[in-house]
């Protein structure tokens, strides 16, 4: 092929790629003049800027005001609400006083209802929650106006569920299906959540037994922008992230979906998660799940979704939702293993593959998967290496994560050309010996251990067809080949992405890998590429070009926030205070109060609970203020048979937002928190004598039943938090710079006094 072709192959190979991102989600356009009965982004818009001024997690004044605001809007279209609270524990030993949102709309017929769900609090202490979860309140609020515009009355009933305390435990779903009476209603959710703050919103499908009717019913509803796919499940059920959903699956049996987006993850539960970094075309997508689904399943029978059987599914262009059942997995397999063996049979005999130069196919197979593995393994060591402040990013994605992904896809790129520009002698059919040996070998295993991603099978039968036509034809066609690639390159591009930005850049191994397995199903179009010396010159010079834009971003600004972190931790029992940080970077703001002080740990292992397991890497003395510890009252210890009934009540004496209680390393055989009981589980399994956190939203009491083995001490520790260090008047903090923020996931801006307790 000569360079002209190449390069126009390249070209529309490129066009296929680019197709697949760009046609992911509908494009924003401004529609605030859209007729009543249509979902207007610009209308949802308003919702997701009057809830996200201020942080409003559970307990912060804002959450009031926020609360409000939903209860007047539903009213407005003519709904009845009414507010749930009450307390609830977790599964995760997580305590608060949730306060639920509820509105239902009557349908013509009995039977299940359609459940509509996202969450308003946000996630303490200073995130905006633009995104996470007002982006989903928006779109449920504008599809049910939009909805009740049309002026048809729906045949299922229809609730609204605006949930509380989803960020601290999942608790006001937790609330709503253990002691709501409409939870035994419920036969589907439909789930609206963000994991940052743009991005296509992905459709997970959740069920307890087999997704078929599921897949079923959201194909023939139609969403015009299908995100979908059955490894995207498979890969979320493996992560330590739950959603309001899991509370419905687990506690009623009920199916349900979530709709998330999760790209432009450094803003997740930050400050900056807010009404002007909203992807307005993520909010677009969501609404485009909605009104669909809203539609169909307002009229579909939602007490017949259940089903034994599984579907794989998947999205591709043009073609939209495809799927088959479980049952065809093996037989696919077994097809593409025979045409395999086909093929091989007849290349050996009219001599077009030769033993030998099939062999030495592995040998550039392997040298770019190790290749492009290490790169990808240590980039995210070395990036912090490089960039130390990196470290204190705790979800693991920077501002220019981005181009770092599009600098590792291209030097992935070089390295494939570089080291198969080496075996070009070999030929082009003998060199896909060892990818399609590979390529079976992942199907078999995925269909035995994750069959989710089966439809892995589909661009090796590609591959396949495309080893025939090398085979059979010296000089194949360009064009043909590039046809038969693109299963490959619209399937497994989204991934070469996606695993880096939802799984933070520690994961850019697993984007290097899946660039290197994409550019093995595609192997016969760049077999004929001329120049592939030149072409993996171009990659590395573009990849160096993509790291220099990166460096020259790696800093931080008004618009892209470094997050600190400072705590001051009071110890009430010999009345000593220190500073703290979570930062392995101090900046300008916070290092003036740990002047030559040497990195330490802090109240480890008993330090209050993290999302990533944080710990303070600072301390560094500081002055003594009178902040009022709790009172603590035992008001009852007796022994019975063996065991030990003890009974404390711990009232705070100032404004807190949370309390963290830890034991000694002792058996608790019962335990209850205002009346929660704590599952037998949580206390076996609780780790470090974590027995609970609790999330105040009012100043009251917290009353702990324990039970024990007789003659057991108990030793208590006691973390009141409060994050009003900056406001606070005992304390002159000076106000954050305005290129830093609040470091997420932490305790942060907080007062913390630790207390302790023994009870022999």
């Amino acid at each position: 092929m000569k360079k002209f072709p190449s390069v126009l192959v390249f070209c529309v190979m490129a066009a296929a790629v680019y197709w697949v991102f760009y046609n992911s989600m509908p494009p924003y356009t401004k529609d605030l003049d859209l007729s009543a009965d249509r979902f207007s982004v610009d209308r949802a818009l308003k919702h997701v800027k009057e809830m996200s001024i201020e942080p409003h997690a559970l307990g912060f004044p804002a959450h009031d005001s926020v609360r409000a605001y939903i209860v007047s809007e539903l009213e407005k279209m003519g709904l009845k609400v009414q507010v749930q609270e009450g307390h609830t524990m977790g599964d995760k030993g997580n305590m608060s006083k949730a306060s639920n949102i509820l509105a239902r709309i009557d349908g013509t017929h009995d039977g299940k209802a359609l459940l509509l769900l996202s969450h308003y609090d946000s996630n303490p202490h200073s995130s905006l929650g633009a995104s996470d979860a007002a982006s989903g309140v928006a779109t449920i609020l504008e599809g049910v106006r939009a909805f009740l515009s049309e002026g048809k009355k729906p045949k299922n009933d229809i609730i609204v569920l605006i949930s509380d305390a989803e960020e601290l435990g999942l608790n006001g779903a937790e609330l709503f299906v253990d002691q709501h009476p409409w939870a035994k209603d419920v036969g589907l959710v439909l789930n609206f959540e963000a994991r940052g703050s743009g991005g296509p919103s992905y459709t997970f499908i959740e069920t307890n037994r087999g997704n078929q009717n599921l897949v079923r019913e959201f194909i023939e509803a139609h969403p015009e922008y299908p995100m979908a796919n059955s490894l995207y499940y498979s890969i979320y059920k493996l992560l330590p992230n739950d959603t309001d959903l899991t509370v419905f699956k687990q506690g009623l049996d009920v199916e349900g979906f979530n709709f998330a987006f999760i790209d432009d993850h450094f803003d997740y539960h930050t400050a900056q998660d807010s009404f002007e970094r909203l992807d307005r075309n993520s909010l677009a997508h969501q609404g485009s799940y909605l009104m669909p689904l809203l539609r169909h399943f307002s009229t579909a029978d939602l007490g017949q979704l259940k089903s034994l059987n599984d579907y794989v599914y998947f999205n591709i262009p043009f073609f939209g939702m495809v799927a088959y059942p479980f049952d065809w997995i093996w037989p696919m397999f077994a097809l593409a293993v025979l045409v395999f063996f086909v093929l091989l049979v007849r290349g050996l005999r009219t001599r077009s593959l030769v033993f030998r130069d099939m062999l030495a196919g592995f040998v550039p197979m392997l040298l770019a998967l190790v290749a492009n593995g290490l790169a990808g393994y240590f980039t995210w060591p070395l990036l912090k290496w490089l960039y130390p402040a990196y470290n204190d990013i705790l979800h693991g994605f920077t501002y220019n994560g981005h181009t770092y992904i599009a600098a590792m896809v291209l030097f992935s790129l070089a390295v494939c050309f570089y080291i198969y520009r080496r075996f070009k002698s070999r030929g082009t059919a003998n060199l896909l010996f060892a990818p399609l040996l590979l390529w079976l070998a992942i199907c078999g295993a995925v269909a035995a251990y994750l069959p989710g991603a089966s439809f892995f099978i589909v661009p090796v039968f590609a591959l396949l067809a495309m080893w025939f036509v090398s085979i059979n034809q010296k000089r194949p066609d360009p064009l043909l080949l590039v046809l038969f690639s693109l299963p490959a390159l619209w399937l497994f591009a989204p991934f070469i992405k996606g695993f880096a930005v939802g799984l933070g850049l520690k994961m850019m191994a697993a984007s290097t890998l899946m660039l290197t397995l994409t550019f093995l199903l595609a192997l016969p179009v760049f077999g004929v590429f001329a120049y592939k010396k030149t072409w993996a010159k171009v990659s590395l010079a573009l990849g160096i070009g993509c790291m220099l834009y990166a460096h020259l971003n790696s800093g931080f600004n008004e618009e892209n926030k470094r997050p600190n972190s400072l705590v001051y931790v009071l110890d009430t029992d010999n009345n000593t205070a220190q500073w703290a940080t979570y930062d392995r970077v101090l900046t300008n703001w916070n290092k003036p109060f740990f002047e030559d002080v040497e990195p330490s740990p802090l109240l480890a292992p008993k330090t209050i609970s993290s999302k990533y397991g944080s710990q303070f890497s600072r301390v560094a003395p500081a002055p003594f203020e009178a902040i009022a510890p709790p009172t603590i009252e035992k008001t009852k210890d007796t022994l019975i048979g063996r065991e030990r009934f003890l009974e404390l009540c711990i009232t705070p004496n100032r404004p807190i937002n949370r309390l963290d209680i830890y034991t000694n390393e002792i058996a608790i055989l019962k335990a209850s928190v205002n009346g929660i009981p704590l599952s037998e589980h949580y206390l076996k399994e609780r780790k470090e004598g974590r027995l609970l956190t609790q999330y105040i939203s009012d100043e009251t009491y917290t009353e702990i039943k324990l039970t024990l083995p007789g003659g057991t001490p108990l030793e208590l520790t006691l973390y009141e938090a409060s994050n009003d260090l900056l406001e606070h008047p005992l304390f002159d903090i000076p106000k954050r710079p305005e290129q830093t923020m609040p470091m997420p996931f932490v305790v942060n801006d907080a007062i913390l006094t630790v207390q302790r307790m023994r009870y022999d």
